[in-house]
């Protein structure tokens, strides 16, 4: 895995370079220089023909967005069971867009035997770590058919544009936001590694460029959750940019969810005898 992901291990360090800075309150000056530097995120890290972990959310859309627009070579790859709310809105993009998609539609037993795989690769049990890492792990197996040696994810996005609802419910926006960079490498960052490794992909973090989180994080938390809508200064970052309003403002929700992945672990749990779906998991 490609390690502008060090990022995690010099928060501490950001967050003093930061502290004192006056916060950005001005959308149009956050949307301008938010524009620059996710574009640059991305140019630096496509070198050859990348593959894009695909869910139809504003992150992966506007990598895609961003790749298109900058000539490169590109394919998205979508997973989910049926009726996946995910892999819906990742057609419609794709079809809009004229991008090149693989979507994968997986059945309730192929979907167990890739929580088993993911259990056995990253040791990781908790619901969210398998719910998520099915997600990965489904996506660069179908990178890896196709002999993709490097995959672009949206990981990180949520944290510096304050994506998830513990933003919205903590005391300080911003604050959470620190919080979750700081906890990125245990949580999601070492589960990922170790997908990618098995796969022989390299994963690329955008949204963790060092240059991009500290901007992001010089941003007043108003522009970040606005009238309820997380993550409003990428929304409006991603429709100027030139993405359609209706992708760059579409609200999803998390991997495990948009896929329906969370939704066959609370069946294999019921129909094994759990009441519990990480007591399921356990068992495995």
């Amino acid at each position: 895995m490609e390690l502008n992901e060090n990022i995690v291990f010099g928060i501490d360090k950001i967050k003093k370079e930061v502290k004192g800075n006056e916060l950005i309150s001005d959308k149009n000056k956050a949307v301008k220089e938010l524009s620059k530097l996710i574009v640059s995120a991305v140019e630096k890290r496509v070198k050859g023909k990348v593959g894009i972990a695909f869910s139809g959310g504003v992150d992966s859309s506007l990598l895609a967005f961003i790749c298109s627009k900058l000539g490169k070579k590109f394919c998205l790859y979508s997973v989910g069971i049926q009726g996946s709310k995910d892999l819906e809105a990742a057609s419609e993009i794709a079809m809009k867009m004229k991008w090149p998609v693989r979507i994968k539609i997986l059945n309730i037993n192929e979907v167990e035997n890739v929580f088993r795989e993911v259990i056995r690769i990253t040791g990781k049990r908790d619901v969210v770590s398998v719910g998520v890492g099915a997600v990965t792990y489904s996506a660069l197996k179908m990178m890896n058919e196709e002999g993709i040696k490097i995959a672009l994810t949206g990981l990180g996005s949520e944290e510096i544009f304050a994506g998830y609802e513990r933003h919205i419910k903590g005391k300080d926006i911003n604050e959470e936001c620190w919080k979750g960079l700081k906890e990125m490498w245990e949580r999601d960052l070492v589960r990922d590694t170790k997908i990618g490794d098995f796969f022989d992909i390299g994963i690329k973090c955008p949204f963790l460029d060092r240059d991009l989180v500290k901007y992001a994080m010089m941003i007043d938390s108003g522009l970040k959750v606005s009238r309820g809508i997380t993550k409003y200064v990428l929304m409006e970052t991603a429709f100027s940019l030139g993405l359609d309003k209706k992708f760059a403002f579409r609200r999803k929700k998390a991997a495990q969810y948009g896929s329906g992945f969370d939704k066959v672990i609370s069946r294999l749990a019921r129909k094994n005898g759990f009441k519990l779906k990480r007591d399921w998991l356990e068992s495995l």
